[in-house]
């Protein structure tokens, strides 16, 4: 994932799919990771033009396969979902990531990280998120012009692109989708989802057993009137 920038121009040039760094070095940062991932896939499940990724080498600059970098999330506006070795703008109707998100780990370097907000700056990321899961901590920054402006305050933000927002909670940070539902894991949202079916079988009995409650007041009338009947005619 550490950025590299010699260039090199061939005739055929190859551009590698790895570049044979570790997706995380933790599973602290690996769990902020993949929730990111996943549920910026989850948010953007029904739109065919917005694509996703995760630690997938982008290539800014066709001819160059060494000017690279592979965040660990991105976004891709005006561009179809499917499967990519890599993402290449050429390839792409010249769009790059426009949201970019790193999860910090104790591994990381001032410089690799200082690297790294200079490329997105240069090629066009309109917004860059950091985290460091260690320190709850968050800095963003937005694109003005040129360049990437560091966001005044995190907590509460809303992302122009995401329509999400940040907020800094006691123990985390939690980003919330558009629906005000936070950003999960996929154990947490398997609990979720287990909680709602159960709710929603607990809404159905309660109305079988009014309608059983119903019908057997409406019930209730008819066969007095036909007890009454009966007595008449003895």
């Amino acid at each position: 994932m550490s950025v590299q920038s010699p260039l090199l121009v061939s005739d055929e040039i190859e551009y590698p799919q790895s570049d044979g760094q570790p997706r995380s070095d933790n599973t602290l940062q690996f769990q902020w990771i993949t929730m990111i991932v996943g549920n910026l896939q989850a948010l953007f499940h029904d739109n065919p033009k917005v694509f996703v990724a995760g630690d997938l080498l982008w290539y800014p600059i066709e001819g160059d396969n060494k000017t690279r970098t592979a965040p660990d999330a991105m976004v891709e506006f005006n561009r179809p979902k499917g499967h990519r070795g890599s993402y290449m703008p050429w390839k792409e109707g010249g769009i790059p990531p426009q949201v970019v998100f790193e999860v910090l780990s104790p591994g990381n370097r001032v410089r690799e990280m200082t690297n790294k907000f200079r490329f997105y700056e240069r090629f066009g990321v309109e917004e860059y998120y950091l985290h460091d899961p260690d320190q709850n901590e968050l800095s963003g920054w937005s694109r003005d012009g040129s360049g990437l402006d560091p966001v005044a305050e995190m907590d509460g933000w809303l992302s122009p692109r995401l329509g999400s927002r940040f907020e800094y909670g006691e123990t985390e940070i939690r980003i919330l989708g558009p629906d005000g539902r936070s950003f999960a894991t996929f154990e947490e949202l398997s609990e979720r989802a287990q909680r709602e079916e159960a709710r929603a079988a607990s809404v159905a009995a309660r109305a079988d057993q009014e309608a059983a409650r119903g019908e057997a007041h409406r019930a209730a009338p008819c066969l007095g009137n036909r007890a009454g009947r009966l007595n008449v005619g003895k």
